[in-house]
C-alpha cells in the first residue's frame, strides 16, 4: 500500500478537482465558440404567434418557428417599420 500523509491527500484532491473543473469549463466554452451565426437581416425571423425571434438561413419565403412550430412568412422591412394608419 502507498503511504501518504493527510497533506498529500488534500493536495491531490484539490489538484484533481481543479483539473476536472478546467476540463468541464473548456469543454462547454469550446462548444459555444464554434457556433457562429450570421447576423444578416435576411436570416432573422420573427414569429407572430409566440413572439420568438430566431435565425433561419435555410429558407427564403416561409420558415417554421422552432418554439411553437408555426409557419411564418417573410415580411418586407417597410411593412414592419410603417406606422399604423399612415
Amino acid at each position: 500500500m502507498i503511504k501518504m500523509d493527510i497533506s498529500m491527500a488534500v493536495f491531490f484532491h484539490i489538484f484533481f478537482t481543479a483539473i476536472l473543473i478546467l476540463l468541464v469549463w473548456s469543454f462547454f466554452d469550446f462548444g459555444t465558440k464554434l457556433k457562429t451565426y450570421s447576423s444578416d437581416e435576411k436570416y432573422i425571423w420573427h414569429c407572430y404567434i409566440c413572439a420568438n425571434t430566431y435565425i433561419d438561413s435555410r429558407h427564403d419565403e416561409i420558415s417554421r418557428c422552432p418554439r411553437c412550430l408555426s409557419y411564418n412568412e417573410k415580411v418586407k422591412k417597410e411593412d414592419i417599420t410603417r406606422k399604423p394608419g399612415a
